[in-house]
């Protein structure tokens, strides 16, 4: 379960969201909330997801993603972030 700065932030972005359900939107998972902003945000969204939830525990959530089979990053975003997290995180 999101919690309620995580849902305001979510309904703030509800447009990165657009092919999720609305009833659906408040209840995505950190690893599709992370991929998401990353991929698709601005600056200042990825700035207000970490100041949110956190520079670790975003790096944490980003790095869990390798482990899956279908990364669904963009090549220069994942490379980007990974060195961004390795460096600060």
């Amino acid at each position: 379960m999101n919690s309620p700065e995580i849902k305001a932030f979510i309904r703030e972005n509800s447009s990165l969201f657009w092919y999720t359900p609305e009833d659906k939107k408040e209840d995505i998972s950190p690893e599709f909330l992370v991929e998401t902003i990353l991929n698709y945000g601005s600056l200042e969204d990825i700035k207000k997801l970490i100041s949110i939830i956190g520079i670790n525990e975003m790096s944490k959530v980003f790095f869990n993603a390798k482990g899956r089979k279908k990364l669904n990053y963009y090549p220069e975003i994942y490379n980007y972030f990974e060195l961004f997290f390795t460096k600060y995180a």
